[in-house]
């Protein structure tokens, strides 16, 4: 099983990597990639390029245009190198030349990588799930990759990141929400949360809410984008609750979530805000504008 079409993918990157890398950088790449993907390559081969990436092709953050943006989310939806630097560009690439055509095989040397792989090289494997082949066999490690401690690790699987909406298990894909949450990342970054979100999630948050009330602690108006769909009589009260807060970003969240559901109680509410109501229907309130100022004010 195939995410995206491996030769297109490793052109891609080469390409930014020629206006991001020296030519230096890239004739120690193409030496490397050509070797791992020969038969007589091993493990070793491998795993002394994966270490050594940085010191050829440094660690600078990738210069994108639109265009680079626009291309890599045509060779796999979702994939999003924003915020890829050139060290991880060139690790992928290396991945990426491995034999790959027997999954386990592909799977078990990825695996001896995550096992010693220092934060660096961890932010390159998580960041690279959405590209790889087999990706099924990655579920266990990517939810590894939500349980660490690791802030940077923890954003590469987590945000600008399709593999977990595509592939994580419900229960799993729930830990991670609520996490980003706890942790105080930006849930908008969290790719495919409308169409992950689910009557669960919408519990798991609501209590989540009542934790943080109960310990006098703020709630991100972020916390309320899965939840609309979902809005019943005990949500109901939460987002009373949010319309009733001098907090701005709160009330339009609450409008918005509102806006979203089909209870018919949730809309009588919405109804009586009018103003809200209008603000919405002419999209100047929208999910990744309360993501966007909630980030500036934190």
């Amino acid at each position: 099983m195939y995410q995206a079409d491996i030769y297109a993918t490793r052109t891609f990157l080469l390409n930014i990597l020629e206006r991001n890398a020296t030519t230096k950088g890239l004739q120690w790449l193409r030496q490397k990639t050509e070797l791992i993907s020969a038969d007589s390559a091993t493990s070793k081969d491998f795993y002394l390029a994966f270490s050594a990436a940085p010191r050829f092709v440094g660690k600078e953050l990738l210069q994108l245009t639109p265009h680079d943006i626009e291309k890599a989310n045509t060779i796999r939806p979702g994939f999003n190198p924003n915020q890829w630097n050139t060290a991880q560009t060139a690790r992928t690439l290396l991945i990426l030349s491995l034999p790959y055509k027997d999954g386990e095989a592909f799977r078990k040397q990825l695996e001896t990588l995550f096992n010693t792989a220092d934060m660096g090289e961890l932010v390159a494997l998580y960041a690279a799930l959405p590209l790889l082949p087999h990706p099924e066999l990655f579920r266990e490690r990517a939810a590894e990759g939500f349980r660490t401690n690791m802030g940077d690790v923890f954003e590469a699987v987590a945000l600008d990141n399709p593999y977990p909406a595509d592939y994580m298990h419900e229960d799993a894909w729930n830990n991670m929400v609520l996490k980003t949450l706890f942790v105080g990342k930006p849930v908008f970054r969290i790719y495919g949360i409308e169409k992950r979100r689910n009557a669960k999630l919408a519990r798991i948050l609501s209590d989540y809410a009542h934790e943080r009330w109960a310990a006098g602690r703020p709630v991100s108006p972020e916390l309320w984008r899965p939840i609309g769909p979902f809005i019943d009589e005990v949500i109901l009260e939460d987002i009373k609750k949010l319309f009733s807060q001098p907090n701005e970003l709160e009330q339009e969240a609450a409008a918005l979530a509102c806006a979203q559901s089909n209870s018919v109680q949730a809309k009588e509410l919405l109804n009586s805000h009018p103003q809200l109501k209008a603000r919405i229907e002419n999209g100047e309130i929208t999910w990744s504008m309360i993501g966007d100022k909630n980030l500036q004010l934190n």
